[in-house]
């Protein structure tokens, strides 16, 4: 496992990890747990259902987010964003006030009409992940990315594609491009956590925007699309067993 990642809030920045520990139908804890809902959306507080990204602000739609490099302390629950390494917002979403400076802030940056601001939609025991429209199941589903796969479509395409495009909790190395397909429906050890591979990622216009970026500057999709013969990049997980995932841990398949 080369890289481990948490994504607390639904379309920012992805936070590195050296360790995580993984229960048995859960995912990673506080991936997407936290999201910026559109005002005049069907989310509501209280709501128990999946909801498709659609209903959030996120990358597929509002690449403006990704020119914020934040942070979210899942401990003070504070959530920091800056530009330029200049700090732009420091606000405690555990508070009415700091929800409320985070939700006029993001507004700005979303250039929202006058009055408009986003919800702040959090849902104890919830993910806003995309998979979550599919149920409490792969609501918690871990997502995985082949380093080597991302390579083959650099070489495909001759550009070059960095793999944080798509947002994946997991980077491994060392597996052959596109071997990940062969693993559905099998059970495999991720660095000592049983996982089994039950779905392929079908990738968005999300993965178009650039990490820092601020702008959509490369078509991913499409690059899959007329050199694989398809959008998949990555598959999802379902933890079997409880572990400690650690970067460096051997994938044995």
């Amino acid at each position: 496992m080369r890289e481990l990642f948490v994504h607390p809030v639904k379309g920012l920045t992805a936070q590195p990890l050296d360790q995580v520990e993984l229960r048995p139908g859960q995912g990673v804890p506080h991936d997407r747990t936290l999201a910026f809902a559109r005002p005049d959306g069907r989310y509501r507080p209280g709501t128990r259902t999946g909801l498709p990204k659609q209903e959030f602000f996120a990358l597929v739609s509002d690449h403006r987010l990704s020119g914020l490099d934040t942070h979210f302390d899942v401990e003070t629950e504070v959530l920091t964003a800056r530009v330029a390494g200049h700090e732009v917002l420091k606000a405690d979403l555990g508070t009415e006030e700091g929800a409320a400076t985070a939700t006029r802030f993001f507004a700005r940056v979303l250039d929202l009409p006058a009055g408009v601001v986003p919800v702040l939609a959090r849902e104890p025991g919830r993910r806003f992940t995309d998979a979550n429209v599919a149920g409490d199941g792969p609501m918690n589903w871990v997502s995985l990315v082949n380093l080597a796969s991302v390579r083959d479509l650099e070489s495909r395409t001759g550009t070059t594609v960095d793999p944080r495009r798509f947002r994946a909790n997991v980077f491994v190395e060392g597996l052959p491009a596109w071997s990940e397909v062969d693993l559905m429906d099998a059970e495999f050890d991720l660095g000592g956590v049983r996982v089994r591979a039950v779905h392929r990622t079908k990738r968005c216009a999300a993965t178009e925007v650039g990490p820092g970026a601020g702008r959509r500057d490369l078509p991913v999709v499409t690059m899959l699309q007329r050199t694989c013969g398809h959008q998949f990049m990555g598959i999802y997980v379902e933890v079997l067993t409880a572990g400690v995932l650690r970067k460096g841990a051997e994938v044995v398949v």
